[in-house]
């Protein structure tokens, strides 16, 4: 039985609820799960908790990935493993994580705020520009690879679409030297011969080059902030630094 089926033996408006389902993912996707990560979790809601071969059904994703899709959203911080045979996992409450995001959010931004008091009251100009679209962002986080001399170091909970992405030019910027480090999830896969550091509860993608440069894009990558102050892009390498020390 899977999600809309289960949706209907409750005796609840089917489409209404499977639209807001769709909402839901949605948002679940911008805050760094994947497809079949969202559908687990809103399954592991509905369910209450439930075993990889129960949640595959419900949620609609291959059987041979649910077991790595729930023990990622443990990982991540939106699921819990029970104990006994066969292995269930339950979800964390909605509520838990809606206070947890928040406040990650809002840290962030206080730290933003307070970068910018110091360098305006260094009269240090903001030179932040705003870039929208995925495509436009990505492109954008790909010259900052090709331009890269020593070190470029990128945080993402979406290293695998970035990497599909980028690959290429990952490669070539290691060929040339570039010393690359990835701050990604556990379980996400990154290309070889690059130095990698798992850290739970990412959110946003950070990308600085050379200490220089610097990018801050939204979970989806829908959009970004780039400046190529050396001031703002040192404050960003060194918070970088720091979520490197505490791995995963």
């Amino acid at each position: 039985m899977d999600l809309k089926a289960l949706i209907s033996t409750l005796g609840i408006d089917a489409g209404d609820l499977w639209q807001e389902y769709q909402r839901i993912s949605s948002v679940l996707l911008k805050l760094g799960l994947s497809e079949y990560e969202a559908r687990g979790y809103v399954a592991l809601v509905a369910l209450g908790s439930g075993t990889a071969n129960l949640v595959a059904e419900v949620a609609q994703i291959p059987r041979t990935s649910a077991y790595k899709v729930l023990k990622s959203l443990e990982a991540k911080g939106f699921a819990q493993a029970k104990a006994g045979r066969p292995r269930s996992f339950a979800p964390v409450e909605p509520s838990e994580i809606s206070v947890r995001v928040v406040a990650e959010v809002r840290e962030s931004f206080e730290k933003i705020s307070s970068v910018k008091n110091i360098l305006t009251e260094r009269g240090v100009p903001q030179l932040v520009y705003t870039i929208m679209g995925r495509d436009r962002v990505l492109e954008k986080i790909g010259e900052m690879v090709d331009r890269t001399e020593h070190t470029f170091v990128i945080s993402s909970p979406s290293i695998t679409g970035l990497s599909r992405r980028l690959g290429k030019r990952f490669s070539a910027a290691t060929s040339r030297g570039v010393h690359i480090r990835i701050i990604t999830s556990p379980f996400v896969k990154v290309p070889k011969g690059i130095e990698v550091v798992r850290r739970e509860g990412l959110l946003a993608t950070d990308v600085v080059s050379d200490g220089r440069a610097a990018l801050l894009a939204a979970p989806d990558l829908s959009a970004c902030g780039y400046t190529d102050n050396e001031a703002l892009a040192a404050h960003l390498e060194a918070f970088l630094r720091i979520m490197s020390e505490k791995r995963a």
